[in-house]
Formats: C-alpha cells, structure tokens, sequence
C-alpha cells in the first residue's frame, strides 16, 4: 500500500512537472513579427539564431580567406573580422569578443601577416560580439583604436576582465580612415546601436576597382522608441545611396559567406562580388522594423 502511495506522489510530481514546464512554455513571448523577403520567411529568433549559431560557432575561427584586393576574413563562424592589408601595416575591423582574439591573430599569421602590424582597429558598433577584444588587440598590436562618437558611452562601459577600454580617436560621420594607400570612410547608420558604422572603401582586383561596404547589424530591437524610429528611417532611406559591389556584413550569415567561399574554390568569378545582393540583408531588417512598428502600433504601443 506504502508503495502504491508512493508511486502515486511520484506519478503526480511529475504530472506537476510537466504541467509547469508546459506553462513556462506557454508564456514565453511569441516570435513575432514575421516577414518574407526574396522568398524567405524570417522571424527576430530566427535572425538572432543565424547570426550567432552556438557558443562553439561564435569561438571557432572559420577558414581565414582573401576576400577582394587587400581585403581578408579573419574572424570566426558567426562572427565576422576583417582585415585590409596596407605596406604601413594593417587595419582590422572588429575585435569580436575578447576570448576570440587570440583565434583572430591566428588567423591574421596563417595569412601570411602579422599581427603586430595592425595599426588600426576600427568597429562596426559598440555590442561586445563585435568589440568586446578591443583592449585586447591593443595590448596585442599597440593598433590605435578608433570609434565613432555617438557609440563612445557604450564603449566605455565595455570593461572585459576589467580593463579600460580603450579610443585613442573620435570619428564623426563622414570621417575618412587613411593607411598606407586603403581609405576607409565612416558612415554613421544608427539603430542597432547609437553610433552604429557601416565602413566603406575601394579594392583592386583584375585591373578592375569595387566599392566594398562593410555593413553595421540593421537589426531593431524589441521595442522601437521613437527615437530609434527616427534613426532607422534615416538609415535605411542613406544606405541605398552608398556605391556598393562587394557587401559584407559584421554576421557572416549577412552575406552567405559560407555558400560564397565555398564557390571561391572552384577558381570561377569572385562571389564575393554581388552588386545584385548588396542590400538584401538590409531589406530583411527594413521589412522586420516595418512590421514591428505596425505590430506595436496595433497593439496601441504607439
């Protein structure tokens, strides 16, 4: 008889289990808005989840490649870092998080180059996925590290393991970047972040001259204030003016570089030029901002 009792307190604490997980379940926040853009269905999860993938994704380096020019990938699965390649040395764009830095210089030798040749970090906007290792690659390099003005108080606040970090520059939008031949222009694209940058500049290749862009996130938050309405309208309406021939993206999923380094190795043309692709990942986030002011709007939160 004891037992049978037992059984049964048993069978309803799991019951209650269940129940409770069910209920937890049930209450987390629906994945909303959803759009569809060029055929493709996406939600704010499942952006976040293509843009991060898992924690193994974040930290591994991905094959260091030779994107156009003197341009170069060195950052890891999900999360990109550039390097432009100049004879007065090197500019990097992105630290990512401090853990990835030391997979970042690995990736900068297996190159070729060497990392205490960078002389300049830049950075796309102040989230520690992006620029979290900024001291780090400075104590690495003695780079001089350059952030646009609006995103400073957020920099400031990024204090890995302590350490200050560090802006040896204030770049205001429209400022010109200058090593060794490259320049590489600041586009102010707030949003994402207040100071959030989106990079251009010119490569060579084949006799031929591209424009490259290295975008910010354009992605929106939660809750789009009016403030940040105002930011993105003026965003998306700038971003269609800037010449574009080869679009990367501070996300490797921003630009399908995997599929795209993939067809590098077949020896045909350069994927990575993709003039007819350069805003589709801003389209994607034009359409979800769209979608979620309409939502907030409905719901009487605007």
């Amino acid at each position: 008889m004891s037992m049978m009792r037992k059984c049964a307190r048993t069978v309803c604490l799991i019951g209650a289990l269940a129940l409770a997980g069910a209920v937890v379940k049930s209450q987390s926040p629906p994945d909303m808005p959803s759009v569809t853009v060029r055929g493709q269905t996406y939600t704010p999860r499942l952006i976040l989840a293509r843009n991060m993938g898992s924690d193994e994704d974040q930290t591994t380096a991905f094959p260091p490649h030779k994107i156009i020019g003197n341009v170069y990938y060195v950052g890891t699965r999900t999360l990109s870092s550039f390097l432009i390649t100049t004879p007065a040395g090197h500019i990097l764009i992105n630290s990512t998080y401090e853990r990835n830095v030391r997979t970042i210089a690995k990736s900068v030798e297996r190159l070729g180059f060497t990392f205490s040749d960078v002389r300049i970090l830049l950075g796309t906007h102040a989230h520690g996925d992006h620029q979290e290792g900024d001291a780090l690659v400075k104590e690495l390099s003695g780079a001089q590290v350059l952030a646009m003005r609006e995103d400073v108080p957020a920099l400031e606040a990024m204090k890995p393991s302590g350490k200050t970090h560090p802006i040896d520059h204030v770049l205001r939008d429209g400022e010109e970047v200058s090593l060794g031949g490259s320049t590489l222009v600041a586009h102010l694209t707030p949003g994402h972040t207040r100071g959030c940058t989106t990079w251009t500049m010119k490569a060579a290749e084949g006799g031929k001259t591209f424009n490259v862009v290295f975008a910010c996130s354009y992605r929106a938050p939660g809750t789009v204030t009016p403030d940040i309405e105002a930011e993105f309208t003026r965003t998306f309406k700038m971003l269609r003016t800037l010449p574009c021939d080869v679009p990367l993206g501070d996300h490797p999923a921003q630009y399908n570089m995997a599929a795209k380094h993939t067809r590098l190795a077949s020896g045909g043309p350069n994927p990575f030029i993709d003039p007819a692709n350069c805003w589709a990942e801003a389209e994607i986030q034009e359409a979800m901002f769209r979608a979620q002011l309409d939502m907030q709007r409905k719901a009487g939160q605007r």
